[in-house]
Parts: structure tokens; sequence; C-alpha cells
């Protein structure tokens, strides 16, 4: 199924569609501030298996992170987040980060890396924001796999490639070529692991 959904004023009856497909163990294509991703539930077990059989990953193996609303998200699913950390994190979301944080409890076990990490976004896009607060927690994320740009840009093609793999996908417009800057913070001395669409100077 292709799903347009306004970037800017995504319409509700749209949105409860989406919800109600993850709430059911659906997977999806979306839109975010960077590239387009797969996403699910983060408590549907299965869907997260499915999204490790498309993207061929084990999924503790599979640098899967989560797509939170707000910063309240974030401290409910890492742990140890110190006043410093707190301010660049609020410096810096919603934005085209993930932050590699210790994972909480609250974060499920098939999520979590054998270095009991998760890595935790807050994207400054409309559409994922919109399914999340609908859905009231956190969405996981992976990106597409995709050799050429239009593979992971183009929802057209995204949805041709991937109509038999996924539930839904969602057309939000032309998706950026560039994925998130992430940034190690399980350390004291933070550091960048892939440098992305967030600028560097800006989190050194």
């Amino acid at each position: 199924m292709l799903l347009h959904i306004h970037p800017d004023d995504p319409q509700p009856r749209h949105i409860e569609t989406v919800r109600q497909c993850l709430m059911d163990g659906g997977v999806i294509v979306y839109p975010t501030d960077t590239i387009y991703g797969l996403g699910c539930d983060i408590f549907q077990h299965k869907a997260v298996e499915r999204i490790c059989r498309i993207k061929h990953v084990d999924p503790q193996k599979a640098q899967l992170s989560f797509v939170c609303y707000d910063l309240s998200d974030l401290s409910k699913y890492s742990k140890s987040i110190s006043t410093p950390l707190y301010r660049l994190l609020k410096s810096h979301l919603p934005g085209p980060y993930t932050f590699i944080l210790p994972a909480s409890k609250e974060v499920p076990k098939i999520l979590k890396s054998k270095k009991n990490t998760i890595g935790l976004r807050v994207p400054d896009n409309n559409i994922a924001r919109a399914i999340i607060s609908s859905l009231d927690r956190p969405i996981l994320s992976a990106s597409l796999p995709g050799e050429m740009v239009e593979e992971y840009t183009d929802p057209d093609l995204i949805h041709e490639n991937f109509k038999n793999l996924v539930d839904i996908v969602i057309d939000g417009g032309i998706g950026g070529m560039i994925p998130s800057t992430i940034v190690d913070c399980t350390t004291e001395a933070y550091f960048v692991t892939r440098m992305g669409a967030g600028k560097w100077e800006e989190v050194v």
C-alpha cells in the first residue's frame, strides 16, 4: 500500500491507518529528516524480525535505532544521562543525529546490542513525529537496503521495490540522500562514529 501523507500537515486519518498497522505488527517505510527508513512498533518482536530479514542481518548486529518523539522518550529508554549530555541532546534534537546511549530495562532484549546500548533519534520530520505521537511510543528505525540513491529517496521506486515486503510505504515527498550523524555517548569522551547530515563542529 502506498500512502500519500502531507509532509507539513499530516492527515490524521492517514496517521491513524499507520498506527493501526504498527499495532497489528505491521512494517512500514517512512520518511525522516534524512533518508527513508524501515519501521515498526519496538514491542512487536515478529515485526522486528521481519525488518532484520529484509536487511539480511542479525537483530543484535543490525545497528537498529529508536525514533522518539522528544527527549522524555530518550530518558525512558536510556540510562545515566548526565546534565552535560542532556544539554548536548537538547541542543541537537530534533535533528539529523543518532545518539548511542546505554540501554535501559525498557528496551526489548531483541533490540539491545551486545554492548547493551541503543541508538536513539528525534527526527525533525512532521510525519515521523505524528506517527510516534499517535502510537505513544517510539518506532524502530532501520535504513533501507539499496545501492542507488533513487532506491531510498523516491517513494514510487521504494514502493515498487518493497511493496511485497512491507505493509505500507509512506510517500512524504522525495527523501534525503545522507543518513544521520551517529554520535557515541557511552563514554565520557563523545565521538562521531559516522559522519552524516549533522555538522561535525556541532558535536565536538
